[in-house]
Order: structure tokens, then sequence, then C-alpha cells
């Protein structure tokens, strides 16, 4: 997705800095063109140092919890194997950073341009549907709270996970398939070698997805004060109890839509002919997504906490009150 940006603004920069020892970098004229080869080394663009160091604290946050989950025989509800989905296909976006890092300055071709576009497709596709899955599970959780610790909601999620990873290898073979602007430049988006009627269809996918999103927290909202209010002892407890759920789910619906939105709209309003400098601006905040994920969904869980203490201290501090999900939490 992001492989032919830096081949363009690498030679722009490789151009300019010909032109005047000072070596000084203007984007003000940089296009989304197509990569051209040079026959010296291209300048590492800071576009491209960025998001590989993005990358790699992708990979190391969610390795680490995938490691967490997988050692751990006693995190195998519902709600973990979304979690580790969802830690897997972050893992999966942050190595792609990197290698299309490692790709753009060692290995420049057509075929390797596609293999990674469609390796980011498929893995930020995962994240955000693995996102929307949580969302559906907290729901299940308050709405079926009695029937929702069963064997039949095991294997509903481990479905909707498989459904999920076969949707998003789809999206990530179509590029490689041919569905791809390597042949006709002018039907290019913003991220080359993907179509503008791609990029499209990827962007709508995100805006359905998190108005969905929307109207599941709402309804989480309602069921959770319902429940608050059946089980609350004092009306303070109730009042503190729910303002907090409120408060969590806002965080987790504007973080989503400040890292996505921009890219999501721009790829709509925007194509090949726009500076790749206003790409690589919606591009970083969407990539920081796949940062804040494990801190959202695994590292505020009490059960992930107690793994991961004992997995660095071999023990637990006395002050580390474990505290049982029930259905009510949000």
């Amino acid at each position: 997705m992001i492989h032919s940006l830096a081949a363009a603004m690498s030679a722009q920069l490789q151009n300019t800095s010909s032109l005047s020892t000072v070596g000084t970098w203007n984007f003000q004229d940089v296009r989304n063109s197509s990569p051209v080869r040079t026959t010296g080394p291209l300048a590492v663009s800071p576009w491209d140092i960025a998001l590989c160091v993005t990358g790699t604290l992708i990979s190391c946050e969610n390795a680490i919890v995938i490691a967490i989950l997988f050692y751990t025989p006693t995190l195998r509800a519902p709600m973990f194997i979304l979690i580790g989905s969802l830690a897997f296909a972050d893992l999966l976006a942050g190595l792609g950073l990197i290698l299309n890092f490692i790709f753009i300055y060692m290995v420049n071709t057509e075929f390797v341009t596609l293999i990674s576009v469609g390796l980011l497709i498929a893995a930020f596709s995962a994240s955000v549907l693995n996102i929307l899955a949580i969302t559906v599970d907290r729901y299940l959780s308050l709405y079926n709270a009695l029937t929702y610790h069963t064997e039949r909601t095991v294997t509903f999620t481990y479905v909707m996970v498989v459904l999920i990873w076969l949707v998003c290898i789809g999206l990530g073979l179509l590029p490689v398939l041919g569905w791809n602007c390597l042949g006709d430049e002018s039907s290019c988006s913003i991220c080359r070698p993907v179509t503008k009627n791609h990029a499209v269809v990827l962007a709508v996918t995100f805006l359905l997805v998190f108005a969905l999103m929307m109207q599941l927290y709402l309804q989480i909202c309602k069921i959770a004060f319902r429940h608050a209010q059946q089980i609350a002892v004092q009306h303070q407890f109730m009042a503190i109890s729910t303002t907090k759920g409120v408060s969590t789910l806002s965080v987790i619906l504007c973080t989503f839509a400040m890292c996505w939105m921009p890219f999501a709209m721009y790829s709509i309003v925007a194509d090949s002919s726009y500076p790749m400098i206003y790409t690589y601006a919606t591009v970083l905040p969407a990539t920081c997504n796949s940062v804040i994920n494990p801190i959202i969904y695994a590292y505020r869980n009490p059960d992930i906490q107690k793994s991961l203490w004992l997995a660095c201290c071999g023990c637990v501090p006395s002050n580390f009150s474990l505290r049982a999900r029930t259905s009510s939490d949000v």
C-alpha cells in the first residue's frame, strides 16, 4: 500500500539533492507517480523511517500479547480468542511495514510491490474487522448474559474468526490477481498499485464498520445502564460504575475514528495526482491504531496483566486485585 509512495518520494529527494549541495527536501511538487528506478542508492524518506519504527513497535507489542495467550491455558474464553486474532492481525501489519521498508530500498520490483500491498491490505483489514468482532462479542455478553458462557459461543467465535480471515485474505489477493493499476497509471489511487475503485470500496467498508460499531456500543451502554440499575445497592455506586464504562467506550470509539477516519475519507476524495505528503500524513495515524490496540484490548485486561506479571517477575504484586470479568463489564 505504501511501497510506491516511498520510491517516488525517494526519487524526488535524490533529484532535489543533485540540484543543491545543501540537500534540502521539497515536498510541494511530489506526486504519486510510478516508482523510478535510479542507478544510485535511493535516499531514505523520513516518512518511511517513521512507518518502519511504527511497524517495529506494533510487532513487539502484539508478539507479547500472542505469547501470553499461547502459554496461558486459562485464557481460552471467546474474548481472548478474539484478542489473539486481533493481535495476530496487528503483528502481521507491523511485520508488513518492516518488510515494506526493506523491499523499497532493496527489492523494488512490481511482484514484490503487489505482495507487500496484499499483505498490508489483508492485515489492516483483519485488524479492523477483529475490532468489530470484539464489539459484537461485548454486545452478546450483555444481551445474552445467561447463555454467553457456553460451548455454542466458543463455536460461534471460531466461525467468526475464520470468516474474518477468509474475507481479508481475499481482499489481500485482489491486487495480485489483477485488480491493480500497474497497466493504467491513471486509475491509481493514493496508494499505488491499488486502484481508485479498490480504495473507495475499502474506505466505504470501513465507514460502514464504524457506523455498526457506534450502533453496537450505543446498545451496550443502554444494557449496561439497565444492568447497573438492577444490581446496584447504592445510587452512587451505579453512577460511578456506569460513568466509567461509558467513558471507556468513548475513548475506544474516538481513538478508532481519529486513527482511521482521515485515511478513509482521503482515499475517497483523492487520487494519484495528489501530493504524497498528504497520503503519508493520513497513513501514519492509521498504522498507529495497531500500536494502541494492544493497550486498549489486551493490557487493560486483569487476566492478561496477571499473566504478564507472572511471566516477567514470577509473582503478582500484593496490591494487585484480580476481579473476575462479568457480563456487565464494558
